[in-house]
């Protein structure tokens, strides 16, 4: 069992700056993908950006060149770094947890930006 603690959401500018923290623990593999995940009334969840437990990023479109995910492999927690934050941005972003089919969601924490 692996739980995910997130942190760091709220209330932000546009054009600001929001840092979200995700602390995983558990049964945790050392091989593995964590991620952030955002959802807004009346659609589906989508990717936001995932990093492997080797380093590999991925990111969605809409937030390359102004977010940033990495993560600190010896305390299990992946960050996600928003620069540039436009409304559009506003939602509940989930962690994620992937290893060996396993798939683990954190609680979800709000970001809400305001024009």
């Amino acid at each position: 069992q692996v739980q995910l603690v997130e942190s760091g959401g709220g209330l932000v500018q546009a054009g600001g700056t929001q840092r979200l923290s995700c602390a995983a623990s558990g049964r945790i593999f050392g091989i593995n993908v964590m991620g952030w995940y955002r959802q807004t009334p009346g659609n589906q969840r989508e990717l936001v950006a995932t990093i492997t437990s080797g380093g590999t990023t991925n990111y969605a479109d809409s937030v390359k060149g102004r977010f940033t995910i990495s993560r600190d492999n010896a305390k299990n927690t992946v960050y996600l770094q928003m620069n540039s934050l436009k409304f559009e941005d506003t939602a509940v972003y989930y962690c994620n947890y992937y290893s060996y089919g396993f798939n683990y969601w954190g609680q979800g924490t709000q970001v809400t930006v305001s024009s």
